[in-house]
Protein backbone atom coordinates (compact mmCIF):
# COMPACT_ATOMS: atom_id res chain seq x y z
CA UNK A 1 0.00 0.00 0.00
CA UNK A 2 1.29 3.72 -0.91
CA UNK A 3 1.44 5.54 2.42
CA UNK A 4 1.77 9.04 0.22
CA UNK A 5 -0.55 10.74 -2.83
CA UNK A 6 0.34 11.47 -6.15
CA UNK A 7 -0.20 14.57 -8.29
CA UNK A 8 -0.44 14.39 -12.33
CA UNK A 9 0.71 16.91 -14.65
CA UNK A 10 0.44 16.14 -18.32
CA UNK A 11 2.28 17.91 -21.07
CA UNK A 12 4.46 19.65 -17.98
CA UNK A 13 7.40 21.55 -19.81
CA UNK A 14 10.40 21.83 -17.80
CA UNK A 15 12.88 25.06 -17.66
CA UNK A 16 15.02 22.86 -20.17
CA UNK A 17 12.93 23.40 -22.93
CA UNK A 18 12.05 19.26 -22.82
CA UNK A 19 8.20 18.42 -22.22
CA UNK A 20 7.10 15.28 -20.06
CA UNK A 21 4.25 13.55 -21.51
CA UNK A 22 3.22 13.47 -18.12
CA UNK A 23 5.02 14.51 -14.71
CA UNK A 24 3.95 12.81 -11.26
CA UNK A 25 4.78 14.85 -8.05
CA UNK A 26 4.14 12.64 -4.78
CA UNK A 27 3.45 14.06 -1.77
CA UNK A 28 2.21 13.37 1.64
CA UNK A 29 0.02 15.97 4.13
CA UNK A 30 -0.17 15.93 7.64
CA UNK A 31 -2.91 17.47 9.63
CA UNK A 32 -5.86 19.25 8.46
CA UNK A 33 -6.30 22.64 6.08
CA UNK A 34 -8.59 25.51 8.06
CA UNK A 35 -11.05 26.90 6.69
CA UNK A 36 -9.64 30.23 5.83
CA UNK A 37 -6.53 28.03 4.28
CA UNK A 38 -4.06 29.97 6.36
CA UNK A 39 -1.99 27.00 8.24
CA UNK A 40 0.07 25.65 5.15
CA UNK A 41 3.50 24.67 5.63
CA UNK A 42 5.22 23.51 2.66
CA UNK A 43 8.73 20.59 3.08
CA UNK A 44 10.73 19.88 -0.30
CA UNK A 45 12.81 16.57 0.88
CA UNK A 46 16.27 17.02 0.39
CA UNK A 47 19.17 15.27 -1.17
CA UNK A 48 17.96 11.47 -1.77
CA UNK A 49 15.12 11.64 1.02
CA UNK A 50 11.92 10.55 0.15
CA UNK A 51 8.81 12.08 2.78
CA UNK A 52 8.76 9.30 4.91
CA UNK A 53 12.59 10.57 6.04
CA UNK A 54 10.82 13.65 7.27
CA UNK A 55 8.16 11.78 9.46
CA UNK A 56 9.89 12.38 12.78
CA UNK A 57 10.02 15.83 12.87
CA UNK A 58 5.85 16.02 12.31
CA UNK A 59 4.07 15.63 16.05
CA UNK A 60 1.91 17.64 18.52
CA UNK A 61 5.70 18.28 20.36
CA UNK A 62 7.97 18.04 17.18
CA UNK A 63 9.42 21.11 15.03
CA UNK A 64 6.38 21.20 13.03
CA UNK A 65 3.00 20.51 15.02
CA UNK A 66 0.06 18.91 12.68
CA UNK A 67 -2.23 19.59 15.43
CA UNK A 68 -1.86 23.50 14.30
CA UNK A 69 -0.80 23.09 10.74
CA UNK A 70 -1.40 21.83 7.71
CA UNK A 71 2.29 20.52 6.67
CA UNK A 72 2.83 19.03 3.08
CA UNK A 73 6.07 17.39 2.05
CA UNK A 74 6.40 17.08 -1.48
CA UNK A 75 9.04 14.67 -3.14
CA UNK A 76 11.91 16.67 -5.13
CA UNK A 77 11.72 15.34 -8.96
CA UNK A 78 14.58 12.74 -9.19
CA UNK A 79 13.98 11.40 -6.01
CA UNK A 80 12.62 8.02 -7.10
CA UNK A 81 8.83 8.76 -6.02
CA UNK A 82 8.29 11.89 -8.10
CA UNK A 83 9.03 11.57 -11.63
CA UNK A 84 12.37 10.36 -12.18
CA UNK A 85 15.10 8.82 -14.39
CA UNK A 86 14.00 5.71 -12.39
CA UNK A 87 10.31 5.66 -13.46
CA UNK A 88 10.08 7.33 -16.79
CA UNK A 89 8.69 4.20 -17.90
CA UNK A 90 8.47 4.45 -21.78
CA UNK A 91 8.26 8.09 -21.95
CA UNK A 92 10.00 9.29 -25.07
CA UNK A 93 12.20 11.86 -23.68
CA UNK A 94 16.03 11.77 -23.75
CA UNK A 95 17.01 10.44 -20.51
CA UNK A 96 20.55 11.49 -20.77
CA UNK A 97 19.62 15.15 -21.32
CA UNK A 98 16.66 15.14 -18.95
CA UNK A 99 17.47 17.63 -16.25
CA UNK A 100 15.26 18.92 -13.75
CA UNK A 101 15.83 22.29 -11.88
CA UNK A 102 14.14 23.72 -8.69
CA UNK A 103 11.79 25.96 -10.66
CA UNK A 104 10.34 22.54 -12.16
CA UNK A 105 9.82 21.75 -8.79
CA UNK A 106 8.51 25.10 -7.00
CA UNK A 107 6.19 25.21 -10.13
CA UNK A 108 5.08 21.96 -9.56
CA UNK A 109 4.07 22.10 -6.19
CA UNK A 110 1.95 25.93 -6.69
CA UNK A 111 -0.32 23.92 -8.89
CA UNK A 112 -0.63 20.81 -6.53
CA UNK A 113 -1.53 23.50 -3.60
CA UNK A 114 -3.89 25.49 -5.93
CA UNK A 115 -5.19 22.44 -7.97
CA UNK A 116 -5.92 20.55 -5.31
CA UNK A 117 -5.94 21.99 -1.87
CA UNK A 118 -7.03 26.11 -3.06
CA UNK A 119 -4.15 27.13 -1.38
CA UNK A 120 -2.36 30.01 -2.41
CA UNK A 121 -0.29 31.56 0.12
CA UNK A 122 1.89 29.76 3.01
CA UNK A 123 2.31 30.09 6.18
CA UNK A 124 5.76 28.84 6.15
CA UNK A 125 8.14 27.51 3.53
CA UNK A 126 10.63 25.64 4.89
CA UNK A 127 13.14 23.12 4.39
CA UNK A 128 16.47 21.64 4.66
CA UNK A 129 19.35 21.37 2.48
CA UNK A 130 18.20 21.35 -0.67
CA UNK A 131 14.75 21.37 0.15
CA UNK A 132 15.63 24.71 1.68
CA UNK A 133 16.80 25.94 -1.91
CA UNK A 134 13.36 25.47 -2.89
CA UNK A 135 11.94 26.93 -0.22
CA UNK A 136 14.02 30.04 -1.12
CA UNK A 137 12.80 29.93 -4.81
CA UNK A 138 9.53 30.37 -3.40
CA UNK A 139 10.42 33.05 -1.60
CA UNK A 140 12.03 34.88 -4.92
CA UNK A 141 9.62 33.48 -7.07
CA UNK A 142 6.27 34.25 -5.61
CA UNK A 143 7.35 36.99 -2.72
CA UNK A 144 3.46 37.31 -2.00
CA UNK A 145 2.65 33.82 -1.63
CA UNK A 146 5.14 33.06 1.57
CA UNK A 147 4.62 34.97 4.63
CA UNK A 148 8.07 32.69 6.30
CA UNK A 149 10.54 30.78 4.83
CA UNK A 150 13.30 29.12 6.96
CA UNK A 151 16.26 27.73 5.43
CA UNK A 152 18.30 25.39 7.45
CA UNK A 153 21.77 24.49 5.82
CA UNK A 154 21.15 25.82 2.34
CA UNK A 155 21.66 28.45 -0.01
CA UNK A 156 20.52 30.02 -2.74
CA UNK A 157 22.70 29.66 -5.15
CA UNK A 158 25.12 26.59 -5.17
CA UNK A 159 28.68 27.81 -4.57
CA UNK A 160 31.58 26.96 -6.80
CA UNK A 161 32.84 24.89 -3.27
CA UNK A 162 29.57 22.96 -3.49
CA UNK A 163 30.27 22.02 -7.11
CA UNK A 164 33.46 20.87 -6.83
CA UNK A 165 32.19 18.50 -3.80
CA UNK A 166 29.19 17.24 -5.93
CA UNK A 167 31.83 16.72 -8.66
CA UNK A 168 33.79 14.25 -6.23
CA UNK A 169 30.55 12.60 -5.62
CA UNK A 170 29.35 12.22 -9.27
CA UNK A 171 33.08 11.09 -10.54
CA UNK A 172 33.06 8.29 -7.67
CA UNK A 173 30.16 7.05 -8.74
CA UNK A 174 30.30 6.89 -12.17
CA UNK A 175 33.71 5.22 -12.12
CA UNK A 176 31.97 1.99 -11.10
CA UNK A 177 32.15 -0.46 -14.30
CA UNK A 178 28.30 -0.46 -14.49
CA UNK A 179 28.92 3.19 -15.84
CA UNK A 180 28.82 2.70 -19.45
CA UNK A 181 29.23 6.76 -20.17
CA UNK A 182 26.12 7.14 -20.69
CA UNK A 183 24.02 5.29 -18.06
CA UNK A 184 23.96 2.20 -15.46
CA UNK A 185 24.33 -1.68 -17.09
CA UNK A 186 23.55 -2.81 -13.53
CA UNK A 187 23.18 -1.11 -9.99
CA UNK A 188 26.64 -0.18 -8.89
CA UNK A 189 27.56 -1.30 -5.81
CA UNK A 190 31.12 -0.86 -5.63
CA UNK A 191 30.19 3.00 -6.81
CA UNK A 192 27.43 3.53 -4.46
CA UNK A 193 29.79 2.00 -1.76
CA UNK A 194 32.28 4.94 -2.05
CA UNK A 195 29.83 7.13 -2.77
CA UNK A 196 28.57 6.57 0.74
CA UNK A 197 31.92 6.85 2.39
CA UNK A 198 32.67 10.12 0.20
CA UNK A 199 30.01 11.70 1.44
CA UNK A 200 30.52 10.88 5.04
CA UNK A 201 33.78 12.56 5.44
CA UNK A 202 31.86 15.83 3.66
CA UNK A 203 28.55 15.71 5.94
CA UNK A 204 29.95 15.77 9.17
CA UNK A 205 32.36 17.67 10.81
CA UNK A 206 35.49 17.24 12.03
CA UNK A 207 34.89 17.25 15.54
CA UNK A 208 31.90 14.94 15.43
CA UNK A 209 34.70 11.78 14.44
CA UNK A 210 36.96 13.64 16.61
CA UNK A 211 34.54 13.71 19.43
CA UNK A 212 33.40 9.76 18.26
CA UNK A 213 29.92 10.93 18.13
CA UNK A 214 28.60 7.94 16.30
CA UNK A 215 29.41 5.43 19.01
CA UNK A 216 26.20 7.72 20.66
CA UNK A 217 24.48 6.81 17.90
CA UNK A 218 24.78 3.26 18.83
CA UNK A 219 27.54 1.99 16.12
CA UNK A 220 30.17 0.08 17.26
CA UNK A 221 33.02 1.51 15.85
CA UNK A 222 33.90 4.30 12.56
CA UNK A 223 34.31 1.38 10.03
CA UNK A 224 29.90 0.21 11.48
CA UNK A 225 28.83 3.94 11.08
CA UNK A 226 30.74 3.92 7.52
CA UNK A 227 28.75 0.85 6.26
CA UNK A 228 25.21 1.06 8.61
CA UNK A 229 24.78 4.69 8.22
CA UNK A 230 26.04 6.11 5.21
CA UNK A 231 27.02 2.84 2.63
CA UNK A 232 23.11 1.65 3.27
CA UNK A 233 21.60 4.75 2.85
CA UNK A 234 22.51 4.91 -0.28
CA UNK A 235 22.47 1.48 -1.48
CA UNK A 236 18.46 1.79 -0.77
CA UNK A 237 18.39 4.90 -4.03
CA UNK A 238 19.16 4.17 -8.15
CA UNK A 239 22.11 5.44 -9.07
CA UNK A 240 20.86 7.02 -12.25
CA UNK A 241 18.51 9.17 -9.99
CA UNK A 242 21.38 10.29 -7.53
CA UNK A 243 22.96 11.63 -10.05
CA UNK A 244 19.96 13.54 -11.68
CA UNK A 245 19.65 15.16 -7.73
CA UNK A 246 23.44 16.52 -8.68
CA UNK A 247 22.54 17.85 -11.40
CA UNK A 248 19.84 19.50 -9.78
CA UNK A 249 21.97 20.83 -6.70
CA UNK A 250 24.79 22.31 -8.95
CA UNK A 251 22.14 24.31 -11.05
CA UNK A 252 20.13 25.71 -7.86
CA UNK A 253 20.46 29.13 -7.75
CA UNK A 254 17.08 31.57 -7.15
CA UNK A 255 18.27 34.79 -9.96
CA UNK A 256 18.71 31.72 -13.28
CA UNK A 257 15.16 32.25 -14.62
CA UNK A 258 13.41 35.06 -16.63
CA UNK A 259 12.31 37.20 -13.46
CA UNK A 260 15.80 38.22 -12.24
CA UNK A 261 18.27 37.51 -15.04
CA UNK A 262 21.04 36.11 -13.39
CA UNK A 263 21.31 38.90 -10.82
CA UNK A 264 21.55 37.11 -7.45
CA UNK A 265 21.62 40.37 -5.79
CA UNK A 266 18.15 41.10 -6.49
CA UNK A 267 16.36 38.47 -6.60
CA UNK A 268 17.45 38.22 -2.60
CA UNK A 269 16.57 41.60 -2.21
CA UNK A 270 13.16 40.18 -3.51
CA UNK A 271 12.50 37.89 -0.62
CA UNK A 272 9.86 40.29 1.28
CA UNK A 273 8.76 36.94 3.73
CA UNK A 274 9.82 37.06 7.03
CA UNK A 275 12.97 34.33 6.85
CA UNK A 276 15.04 32.22 9.12
CA UNK A 277 18.70 31.43 7.63
CA UNK A 278 20.14 28.38 9.51
CA UNK A 279 23.51 26.88 9.09
CA UNK A 280 24.93 24.58 10.80
CA UNK A 281 28.43 26.22 12.56
CA UNK A 282 30.63 23.13 11.41
CA UNK A 283 28.46 22.73 7.72
CA UNK A 284 31.46 21.82 5.12
CA UNK A 285 29.87 22.50 2.14
CA UNK A 286 26.87 24.89 2.65
CA UNK A 287 29.14 27.35 5.17
CA UNK A 288 27.69 29.69 7.48
CA UNK A 289 30.15 32.53 5.77
CA UNK A 290 28.43 31.69 2.65
CA UNK A 291 25.15 32.00 4.58
CA UNK A 292 25.56 34.87 6.31
CA UNK A 293 26.81 37.15 2.51
CA UNK A 294 23.34 35.79 1.30
CA UNK A 295 21.19 36.83 4.50
CA UNK A 296 22.56 40.00 4.30
CA UNK A 297 20.70 40.75 1.27
CA UNK A 298 17.59 39.70 2.34
CA UNK A 299 15.04 42.63 3.84
CA UNK A 300 13.80 40.62 6.42
CA UNK A 301 16.30 37.74 6.71
CA UNK A 302 17.57 36.81 10.14
CA UNK A 303 20.66 34.89 10.74
CA UNK A 304 20.70 32.64 13.07
CA UNK A 305 23.39 29.96 13.34
CA UNK A 306 22.85 26.28 14.88
CA UNK A 307 26.04 26.06 17.09
CA UNK A 308 26.72 22.08 16.83
CA UNK A 309 29.45 19.95 15.68
CA UNK A 310 27.14 17.72 13.77
CA UNK A 311 28.04 19.43 10.75
CA UNK A 312 25.58 19.45 8.07
CA UNK A 313 23.25 16.75 9.64
CA UNK A 314 22.62 19.37 12.71
CA UNK A 315 19.57 20.57 9.92
CA UNK A 316 18.00 17.57 10.10
CA UNK A 317 19.07 15.88 13.64
CA UNK A 318 16.65 13.00 13.71
CA UNK A 319 18.77 11.50 16.25
CA UNK A 320 20.27 14.77 17.74
CA UNK A 321 17.93 15.84 20.55
CA UNK A 322 20.13 18.83 21.67
CA UNK A 323 19.81 20.29 17.79
CA UNK A 324 16.20 19.44 17.36
CA UNK A 325 15.47 21.24 20.53
CA UNK A 326 17.04 24.46 19.16
CA UNK A 327 14.91 23.88 15.31
CA UNK A 328 12.45 23.44 17.34
CA UNK A 329 12.12 26.59 19.11
CA UNK A 330 13.60 28.96 16.19
CA UNK A 331 10.66 27.35 14.24
CA UNK A 332 8.14 28.16 16.82
CA UNK A 333 9.41 31.67 17.18
CA UNK A 334 8.96 32.86 13.75
CA UNK A 335 5.52 31.15 13.28
CA UNK A 336 4.59 33.30 16.23
CA UNK A 337 6.26 36.27 14.65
Amino acid sequence: MSNHEVFKLPEFRLQSGASLPEAQLAYKTYGILNAAKSNTILYPTSYAAHHSDIDWLNGPDKILDPTRYFIVVTNMFGNGLSTSPSNLGDAKIDRRTLNFTHIDNVTAQRRLLREVFGIDRLALAYGWSMGAQQALHWGALFPDEVERIAAVCSSAKTTPHNIVFLEGLRATLTTDPAWNGASFTDQPERGLRAFGRVYAGWAMSQAFYRERKYLELGFSSLEDFLVRDWEASFLRRDAANLLSMIETWKRSDISDNDTYRGELQAALGAIRARTLIMPSQTDLYFTPEDAFVESQQMPNARYLPIPSIWGHRAGNPAKNLEDQLFLKNAIAELLSA
